[in-house]
């Protein structure tokens, strides 16, 4: 039963992890595509604010959770084209979700971010642990969660 609580020990302290940087990365995106949306000078429409705040975030995102949540000690060479496979995937969301709630459905900007901004992390979380930085250092695997 102690191996047990120390991998859901474990696991509670990545999903914290994966959260704190997620929080932020969200953050920083959610304030640039606002920003973007209301500032009439720059014209943008809320699809490109949103594709570029997301780009933004996303470095942001790539080297927080690979020195802060998953610890990695693999390459830029091979983490780094997962995480931007992963990260292309999130950005095809990023413009799907505004063009569909806001040019099909009608709604207001403000909700296409909201959405963008719950619906990516729950997607980016299992493929980061299972997939994009899967090759841990000693020691570290014991974080994943089973």
């Amino acid at each position: 039963m102690s191996k047990r609580r120390s991998t859901a020990g474990a696991g509670l302290k990545l999903l914290a992890r994966f959260g704190l940087v997620g929080i932020a990365a969200t953050i920083l995106y959610a304030v640039l595509a606002t920003v973007l949306i209301k500032s009439e000078w720059i014209g943008v429409t809320p699809i490109q604010a949103s594709l570029a705040a997301y780009a933004a975030a996303a470095v942001f995102s790539y080297l927080a959770h690979k020195s802060v949540t998953f610890m990695s000690s693999g390459s830029h060479r091979s983490e780094a084209p997962r995480f931007l496979l992963l990260t292309g995937t999130g950005f095809g969301m990023a413009y799907a979700v505004p063009a569909l709630l806001t040019m099909k459905l009608g709604l207001p900007p403000i909700i296409a971010v909201l959405v963008t901004c719950l619906l990516i992390p729950a997607v980016n979380l299992l493929m980061l642990d299972r997939w994009v930085f899967a090759q841990r250092g000693p020691g570290r695997q014991s974080d994943r969660s089973t």
